[in-house]
C-alpha cells in the first residue's frame, strides 16, 4: 500500500496592533508499505523525484526482511474496499489574500482590546487556512482521493484588575469558511471570557455536580474512544476492556458515527486501508455495540473489520435535553462549570481521571464567581455512569460532534 500528499497554506499572527508573524508552509509525502511473507516494512520521504520513490519502495522491502514475522499483518481485506467514490464536501479553499488575512487579524485583535476596559493585552490574534491532497492506494487495486481544506479564526485575551490578571480565547474553526464566525466577534469574546474570570477564587474541597461546556465535553467523549480503540483492547490496556454489550452509560446516552456528514472535520468515505465507512451505533441506549477496528487489530480480537484504521469519523453525541448551556445552568442548582481543562491527569488503563480546572460556581442556577487553582478527579466509569444530561448546544468544531455535558457527583478538589 502507498499514499502520496501534498499540503500548503499560510497563518497570520498580529499582537500588539501590528503583524507579528506571517508564516507560509508546504509539505508533501510519499509513504510505501510492504507486506512480505507476514513482515511488513514501511518507508517514508519527502522527496517526489522518480529515483527517491524508487530508493524508498526498496527500503521498505528490505525493512521487511528485517522484521518479524506476524500472522495478523496484512492488507484489509479485498471485498472491503470502498467501490464507489463519494463527493462529502470537504474542500473549500478560503480566496483569502495575505492582506485581507493582516486587516482581519489586527480586526481581531483590536476587538478583544475594545470589549471591556479591564482587557489590557493579549497573546495574539491568527488567521489560518489550509488545503490538503492525499491519494491512498494498495495492491487490491483500491485508489482514493481526499481533498480537505481547514479554516481557523482565533484569539488570546489578558484582563487585569486590583492586582488580578487572567487570560481567555475564544476561537472558530471549519472545513468552509463561510461557516466562520466573524473574526470581529471572536476578539470581542475573548476579551470578555478574560474578563469573567477576573477575582478567581478557590472553593472548598467537595462532591458537586459538574458541568463540560461542549469544547470540554468533547475530551470524555475523546477519552470514550481511546478506551474503544483496537489498540488498547488488544494490549488490555484499557478501562473498558471487553465491554462490549456492556452498560457503560446512562440508557438514554446513544453515540453514533457518522463518516458521511458533508464538510464535517471525520468524514471520510475509506479510511486509511481504503476500507468503506459505515454509519453505525457505538453506544445504544447507554450499551457499548462496537469497538474501533482496524484490519489489524480486528484479526488480533477475532472480531470484524469496523472501519476505522486511522481513528473514528465523527462520532455524534445525541441530545438528550432541549436545552443548551444556559439553560442546564438554570436547571442544574448547585455545582461547576467547567471552562478550560488544564494538564492531563487521564489513565485510560484504569480510568483514573484528575485535571486542573477553571470555571464559575452555581449556585440555585445562577453564576456566583470565577473559581480557579481546582482539581477534579474521579473515574472514567463512574463518570460515564453518571451523565445526567447532554445538552442540543453541539459543536461540530472537530470530528466528535457534541453538547454540553451535565455529570453528577464528582469530587472537586479546592482547598
Amino acid at each position: 500500500e502507498a499514499s502520496c500528499s501534498n499540503g500548503k497554506g499560510f497563518s497570520v499572527q498580529a499582537q500588539n496592533e501590528s503583524i507579528e508573524t506571517i508564516e507560509h508552509y508546504s509539505s508533501s509525502a510519499f509513504n510505501v508499505t510492504v507486506y512480505a511473507n507476514k513482515s511488513i516494512g514501511s518507508a517514508t520521504t519527502n522527496d517526489l523525484s522518480q529515483n527517491a520513490l524508487i530508493t524508498t519502495t526498496e527500503k521498505a522491502f528490505s525493512l521487511a526482511n528485517l522484521t518479524a514475522r506476524d500472522q495478523f499483518n496484512g492488507l484489509a481485506d479485498a471485498n472491503l474496499m470502498a467501490q464507489k467514490p463519494m463527493d462529502l464536501k470537504l474542500y473549500h479553499p478560503w480566496q483569502l489574500d495575505i492582506h485581507q488575512a493582516q486587516t482581519m487579524s489586527l480586526e481581531c485583535e483590536q476587538a478583544a482590546l475594545d470589549a471591556d476596559s479591564k482587557v489590557k493585552n493579549t497573546e495574539g490574534a491568527n488567521v489560518a487556512t489550509y488545503e490538503n491532497r492525499t491519494v491512498y492506494a494498495n495492491s487490491h487495486g483500491f485508489v482514493g482521493l481526499k481533498e480537505s481544506t481547514g479554516h481557523t479564526i482565533s484569539c488570546t485575551a489578558i484582563a487585569a484588575e486590583n492586582g488580578s490578571m487572567e487570560m481567555d480565547y475564544d476561537y472558530t474553526t471549519a472545513m468552509n469558511a463561510n461557516d466562520l464566525l466573524d473574526h470581529k466577534e471572536i476578539g470581542k469574546k475573548a476579551g470578555l471570557k478574560a474578563c469573567a474570570h477576573l477575582g478567581a477564587r478557590k472553593i472548598k474541597t467537595q462532591k458537586a455536580k459538574v458541568l463540560f461546556g461542549p469544547r470540554q465535553a468533547k475530551s470524555l467523549i475523546g477519552h470514550l474512544t481511546a478506551a474503544i480503540g483496537g489498540t488498547s483492547q488488544y494490549r488490555k490496556a484499557s478501562f473498558l476492556l471487553d465491554a462490549m454489550d456492556q452498560v457503560i452509560c446512562p440508557d438514554f446516552i446513544n453515540i453514533k458515527e457518522e463518516p458521511h456528514l458533508e464538510s464535517a472535520f471525520g468524514s471520510a468515505y475509506f479510511d486509511a486501508e481504503g476500507v468503506k465507512t459505515k454509519p453505525r451505533v457505538l453506544v445504544d441506549k447507554g450499551m457499548l455495540t462496537g469497538y474501533l477496528l482496524s484490519s489489524y487489530s480486528a484479526r488480533r480480537l477475532n472480531l470484524s473489520n469496523t472501519g476505522n484504521a486511522g481513528g473514528y469519523h465523527n462520532l455524534v453525541v445525541e441530545p438528550t435535553a432541549e436545552s443548551g448551556l444556559e439553560d442546564i445552568v438554570k436547571s442544574m442548582g448547585t455545582g461547576l462549570m467547567v471552562t478550560s481543562l488544564i494538564g492531563y491527569g487521564v489513565n485510560i488503563v484504569n480510568g483514573d481521571y484528575s485535571r486542573g480546572a477553571t470555571g464559575f460556581w452555581i449556585e440555585n442556577g445562577e453564576i456566583q464567581y470565577p473559581v480557579s487553582e481546582i482539581t477534579i478527579a474521579g473515574n472514567l466509569k463512574n463518570m460515564l455512569r453518571n451523565i445526567v444530561l447532554v445538552g442540543k448546544d453541539l459543536n461540530s468544531e472537530s470530528s466528535i460532534v457534541c453538547g454540553s455535558i451535565l455529570l453528577d457527583d464528582l469530587m472537586v478538589a479546592g482547598y
